[in-house]
């Protein structure tokens, strides 16, 4: 593995000492990446309690389970998301097969679909959340705030050719939200999990 696609200190220490049981190492994983999960969960669960709910479950899983990560495979971030969707996506189904078993309104197929969307929202919100900050801060501009190219260049302080080429590029990368087997995208969230 060449230096380049070592994972970062932070993430090997982490599992190192998430492994030896330290519970310091769980609450600076939670501090770290609470919000991550939590908006993950909700995105596709769609209800604070499940959130919150979920968000439990993924800190209870990585302090049982602290060898489930392995660095080699990539950065902390991607296998916190990846298992978050996973868990959220499990529940989603566990919750809408019991309301359509009940005699709920919708289908299996209909199921099918949310548990997609909810699947393409998760990603895109960890891609968005991932994404270097000056492409981030441009579609921030660009898409929340309405601002054109020429706009976004000029509160961004960058040529307009440059606002247009973080725009570009923050397009690009959330479009991949799309594909079940991203780069872009948290190993284990692509298709319907």
């Amino acid at each position: 593995m060449t230096t380049k696609d070592a994972p970062p200190r932070w993430d090997r220490k982490m599992q190192q000492r998430l492994a030896r049981g330290e519970a310091a190492a769980l609450g600076e994983l939670y501090d770290r990446f609470a919000s991550l999960v939590h908006g993950l969960a909700h995105r596709v669960l769609g209800d604070e309690r499940a959130a919150d709910g979920i968000t439990r479950d993924v800190f209870a899983h990585v302090w049982e389970h602290p060898d489930a990560y392995d660095p080699r495979q990539g950065p902390l971030r991607s296998w916190v998301a990846a298992l978050t969707a996973r868990l959220a996506v499990q529940r989603l189904r566990t919750t809408e097969t019991a309301a359509l078993a009940r005699g709920g309104e919708g289908s299996a197929e209909e199921l099918e679909v949310r548990v997609r969307r909810a699947s393409v929202a998760a990603r895109a919100d960890y891609i968005a959340h991932s994404m270097p900050a000056p492409l981030r801060a441009a579609l921030e501009l660009a898409y929340f705030q309405r601002r054109d190219y020429r706009q976004t260049a000029a509160d961004l302080g960058v040529t307009e050719d440059e606002a247009r080429r973080r725009l570009r590029l923050g397009l690009q990368l959330l479009s991949t939200a799309h594909d079940a087997g991203t780069p872009g995208a948290p190993p284990g969230c692509g298709g319907a999990a």
